[in-house]
């Protein structure tokens, strides 16, 4: 008997993945079942929260606006501003500080919404502690809750405090706006509002509702119900827009699923935020979806019981080519899979074996090119004795030289040691300027002790500019051009060599006063060009970095030749090798 699962294609025999499919479909159902109702939900709760929330935004900025048109026509009233002048006698001043207090406490009478009105101003003459109306001295007005917020402007309101009255300490809002007459400052005329009435007006008629009052400026000025802390809602809104709308915030930090429901009118100020819970709005899409679930569930349960036998018969061959490919070693007794299998199994079987047998020539393969590589580092090895050898000889002849007492010839040779040092730089093509500086110290103190004292040179280059990289060895062939061709119809010679910073660009400037680019004798020989070296320096150069920077040759107006160099501000060294 042939057995299907070694014969046929495995997606005609495991028609069990219809329990997938099951699976998929139910779970998907449920979460779209749950994700469309509960927008459905959130959008309609929404719509109902923001209109409420724009009828009593309207009705509290009317409330509010009027208190703010009462306090600019008190504090551009006559009779006011003629008192907080102080232009008149004591009698005077005392009849007019009457009719200011009877002005104000009229006003305080009249509208219901006023809890009392305090006038800051210079020399007051104090009030009654339980009086509604106050006059208290301008320079306690910094102490006052609220007050730091006409730093920035000429009116302006407080959040919710407690003020101090003859009933007790009761919640107010407070309106600050300053007394100004021909640009001077005279005083603040400061409006306490019944917070409690605000309240009212915010809670509307709901019961439990969970809202905020805040300013354009982002300070939260009445709160009602459990609303989320300030830090937990004002990074999801922006209060100076003039959009309503509203925000899922998610849970946070041991705080719950929130929508934030927000009103802001162009004609407003305020901005009424209102929190609901989340979980109270999805209760029933929640539901709705379990029950889709718990179908599910009983459902897969019936699937599990086809699907365990086939699952077995997948899985089995599975394991078996997992074994095969923890135990196997090249070159080792390795693990046979079975040949019987004519399925994607089967294929799979091949497609291992062939891979082993690849493996096994790619492992040869690596061992050949390990010995090559074995073979390469150590002719390697072997040609850096050359170096070292020369390193060796010429610290050598330095020392024959010192025990002959030439020390001129064992200065010379010591600076040749340094000089092949940096110029081999192990094989680096980039130094720092300050090793490039030595090298040239070398070579013209190698120089100078053939010229004598007709040899005379200047290097300056900032500190800072000496830990930048450099090509190495490019200023070298500018130097030796100079001596060897600048001075030699001459008995002495001075070359400058001079490095500065310009913007983003290293610039170097050699000079000398030596027989400048065209020989007097021979004006057809141009030294504009150079020889081999300034054009191996003018190559690299381009190379590395491109036509922005170069190398420029002129004559001296006092005789002499003049280059000079531009190059990059290196920090690093370019990975390029020569």
């Amino acid at each position: 008997m042939i057995n299907p699962y070694k014969k046929y294609r495995i997606d005609r025999l495991f028609f069990h993945s219809f329990a997938v499919v099951l699976i998929a479909v139910i779970g998907v159902t449920a979460w779209t079942s749950y994700s469309n109702s509960s927008k459905a939900l959130v959008q309609t709760t929404s719509h109902y929260q923001q209109q409420l929330l724009d009828e009593l935004n309207n009705e509290i900025t009317t409330r509010l606006v009027m208190i703010e048109q009462i306090s600019l026509s008190s504090s551009r009233d006559s009779e006011l501003i003629n008192f907080l002048l102080n232009r008149q006698d004591e009698f005077e001043r005392y009849r007019r500080r009457a009719s200011v207090e009877s002005a104000l406490a009229n006003l305080t009478y009249a509208i219901p919404l006023i809890q009392g009105i305090d006038l800051y101003m210079d020399n007051p003459i104090l009030s009654e502690q339980h009086n509604y109306i106050q006059f208290r001295n301008l320079t306690d007005l910094k102490k006052q809750e609220g007050a730091e917020c006409l730093a920035k402007s000429d009116f302006c309101w407080s959040k919710e405090y407690n003020y101090p009255s003859a009933q007790g300490d009761i919640p107010v809002l407070s309106f600050f706006r300053k007394i100004v007459y021909e640009n001077d400052y005279l005083g603040v005329l400061k409006v306490h509002i019944k917070a409690n009435e605000i309240r009212k007006l915010l809670a509307g008629n709901s019961d439990g509702s969970n809202r905020i009052m805040a300013s354009s400026e982002g300070q939260q000025i009445i709160k009602i119900g459990d609303a989320l802390d300030q830090n937990d809602w004002s990074q999801w809104i922006d209060l100076k827009s003039n959009k309503s709308g509203y925000v899922h915030i998610p849970a946070k930090d041991g705080s719950r699923d929130t929508l934030l429901v927000y009103s802001r009118m162009d004609n407003s100020i305020w901005t009424l935020i209102e929190f609901t819970s989340w979980k109270q709005i999805t209760a029933s899409s929640l539901k709705l979806a379990e029950w889709i679930g718990l179908i599910g569930i009983a459902a897969v349960l019936l699937v599990l019981l086809l699907t365990h036998f086939l699952s077995k018969q997948f899985t089995k061959p599975i394991k078996k080519l997992v074994t095969a490919m923890r135990l196997y070693s090249v070159g080792g007794d390795n693990v046979e899979l079975p040949v019987d299998y004519e399925n994607e199994f089967g294929y799979l079987f091949s497609g291992y074996r062939k891979q082993n047998e690849r493996i096994e020539e790619l492992y040869l393969s690596l061992e050949r090119r390990y010995e090559q590589q074995r073979k390469a580092e150590i002719e390697a090895l072997q040609a850096n004795i050359n170096p070292h050898f020369l390193y060796n000889m010429l610290d050598q002849l330095n020392w024959m030289a010192i025990d002959a007492g030439q020390d001129e010839l064992s200065r010379i040779l010591e600076l040749m040691g340094r000089m092949f040092r940096i110029g081999l730089s192990n094989g680096n093509s980039f130094i720092t300027i300050a090793d490039e500086l030595l090298h040239i110290e070398c070579y013209l103190e190698i120089q100078q002790l053939r010229w004598g004292e007709g040899l005379e040179y200047r290097i300056e280059a900032a500190s800072e500019l000496q830990e930048l990289y450099i090509p190495k060895l490019t200023l070298q062939p500018f130097v030796e051009n100079s001596i060897v061709h600048g001075f030699n119809k001459q008995k002495s010679g001075y070359v400058s060599i001079v490095m500065e910073r310009m913007e983003d660009t290293l610039h170097i400037v050699i000079e000398d006063n030596g027989a400048g680019l065209k020989q007097p004798e021979d004006r057809s020989h141009n030294r504009h060009t150079g020889g081999y070296g300034i054009r191996n320096v003018r190559e690299r150069i381009s190379g590395y970095f491109g036509e922005s920077y170069g190398i420029a040759l002129g004559e001296r107006e006092e005789g002499g030749t003049r280059v000079e160099i531009s190059l990059p501000l290196l920090t690093d060294p370019l990975t390029k090798k020569d």
